[in-house]
């Protein structure tokens, strides 16, 4: 379990900035953040936050700290996240410690949701909004491919679900449609560019 004391960072003096990474199942933010986490390996002033999630810890997919349902509640309570949601059934928390990284100066990025960016900035300043995205036919391929679902629900999901992100965010819009070189390379220049910004 994490510290549950959180730590003491003044709210709004942070000079990082928090990246959250967004996107729809298929575009492929998982796979790009891993890439970039790999290419940024040892930088001290950039941060990938591993996450709190109440599923298994070898249900693949990223690397997080598994907790069950109560052991989430008790780390809530215990103010030992910054941002936490709900999504699909599963509970999801960002750890407090990020605040201290961000007031240090640092870039840190985290895995999200569209559905929770107005938690998330509520909380940080200054968000940064990675919006990872795919052509719908694209994103039909990748889908099928994991045979999850049929192709007439994954067409219908893809109809209803904008792959806008929708509010008064600073959105960077990410196109993974074609190579996985090519979105690598656009993750990290999106993330060189949020370290020009802090200097």
């Amino acid at each position: 379990m994490m510290p549950s004391h959180e730590p003491h960072v003044v709210p709004g003096t942070e000079r990082g900035i928090m990246v959250v990474v967004v996107g729809p199942s298929g575009a492929g933010k998982d796979t790009l953040m891993a890439r970039a986490a790999k290419h940024f390996h040892g930088r001290p002033d950039v941060h990938f936050v591993r996450r709190v999630i109440t599923r298994h810890h070898d249900a693949g997919g990223e690397d997080h700290l598994a907790v069950s349902e109560q052991g989430f509640a008790s780390m809530e309570q215990a103010g030992s996240f910054s941002v936490w949601w709900e999504a699909h059934g599963l509970k999801y928390g960002i750890p407090s410690e990020v605040s201290v990284s961000l007031a240090a100066g640092n870039l840190v990025i985290a895995n999200g949701s569209r559905s929770a960016l107005h938690r998330f900035q509520a909380v940080f300043p200054r968000l940064k909004v990675i919006n990872v995205t795919a052509r719908a036919e694209v994103l039909a391929t990748r889908l099928e491919a994991r045979g999850r679902e049929t192709h007439e629900d994954i067409m219908a999901r893809l109809a209803r679900g904008p792959l806008t992100v929708r509010g008064d965010y600073d959105v960077v819009d990410l196109d993974n449609s074609d190579s996985l070189a090519d979105g690598e390379r656009r993750m990290i220049e999106a993330l060189d560019g949020c370290l020009a910004e802090i200097g």
